[in-house]
């Protein structure tokens, strides 16, 4: 039986490891907390995460990095944003030999704007480096170990890695499909988050189908705009990547973003939001890293822009969206929309 590495015991990185587990595979998933390790090894129960769902005694839990990489074909990196760094350091300690690595965070990286593919190329020598691949789309983990239907992408560089990575997660109830643009996957993934913030606020206050409707419409711009100038391919952003896990992200109770906005524009400060959530709400990070990456290269993310100050710098959700509302009139088709006919036309 082959051996995959699963780092990270969240909701995400479970449930990919029951799909893992579904395919034959025998998982050795990584995690922090030694009480959460003696539950998945004992009870096979993942409780804080995913209650009431069983896990295969095919998945092995160890807080022993050396121990979990030990003669294992892949790595899946499944840890918020701000953890990445020191759990990289720490598989580059204990990794010894050549590994396909796959991701499935969603973030990035505040004050560099690393995208998380970028972390692992620089923490992680070639030498111990197969190809590096994203996994991304529509797909909470709270339907996933149920079983329910899903699709992903997984994108990289490397077509063979994609194709070796989509084989082991692929099965009848978790379809994945393979892609080249790894910055739009990842920008796709990232930047849906803030948007779900918004769709969030929106919603606690109060505001409707219309507005939701609208801010997914014009969150979807948003992020191609910026995706497209980081070098993506517009067509990644009308797919699962893109709008496929961006629709989920703003529409379901599942969706940390959505409750954590929801709470925003229910009267809650930031503070008190995360407090109340209890878990990593990554589109908060990915907001401060956005608005300064939309800066460094120039590009206009309006509705990232009023997040960004509801976040951080103070401003209520209702004055934010009086704001937006009352921007200078603009044209819907632009040259975003023009970039996609070409693309199509090719």
């Amino acid at each position: 039986m082959k051996k995959i590495a699963v780092i990270g015991s969240g909701s995400w990185g479970t449930a990919l490891s029951i799909v893992l587990a579904d395919n034959g595979y025998r998982v050795q998933l990584w995690g922090h907390r030694q009480n959460q390790i003696d539950e998945i090894n004992r009870s096979h129960t993942n409780q804080r995460y995913l209650p009431g769902i069983p896990l295969s005694d095919q998945i092995i839990a160890s807080s022993d990095m050396k121990l979990v990489l030990k003669e294992v074909d892949m790595v899946v990196i499944v840890v918020p944003t701000k953890a990445m760094r020191e759990v990289l350091t720490n598989i580059r300690e204990n990794l010894d030999h050549s590994v396909i690595f796959v991701h499935g965070s969603k973030g990035i990286e505040p004050g560099s704007s690393k995208r998380i593919s970028e972390m692992i190329e620089e923490e992680i020598p070639s030498d111990k480096r197969q190809g590096v691949v994203v996994l991304s789309g529509p797909s909470h983990a709270e339907e996933v170990c149920l079983r329910h239907p899903t699709t992903v992408a997984v994108a990289s560089h490397s077509l063979d890695a994609a194709r070796q990575v989509q084989d082991a997660f692929i099965n009848n109830h978790f379809r994945v499909y393979t892609n080249d643009d790894i910055v739009g996957v990842e920008i796709g993934g990232a930047l849906k988050n803030i948007i779900a913030l918004g769709a969030g606020i929106s919603d606690g206050l109060g505001y409707g189908d219309n507005a939701k409707a609208a801010l997914i419409t014009r969150g979807l711009a948003e992020i191609a705009r910026l995706g497209t100038k980081l070098g993506a391919n517009p067509l990644t952003f009308i797919g699962l990547a893109g709008m496929g896990d961006l629709i989920v992200t703003c529409t379901s109770i599942h969706s940390r973003n959505w409750r954590c906005g929801h709470l925003l524009g229910k009267g809650h400060n930031l503070e008190e939001a995360l407090n109340e959530m209890g878990m990593v709400v990554e589109g908060v990070r990915t907001t401060k890293a956005a608005h300064l990456l939309a800066h460094q290269e120039n590009v206009e993310l309006p509705i990232t822009s009023a997040i960004y100050n509801v976040l951080f710098e103070g401003k209520s959700p209702k004055q934010a969206v009086d704001e937006l509302m009352n921007r200078d009139k603009k044209d819907e088709i632009g040259p975003l929309f023009d970039m996609l006919q070409t693309k199509f036309n090719q």
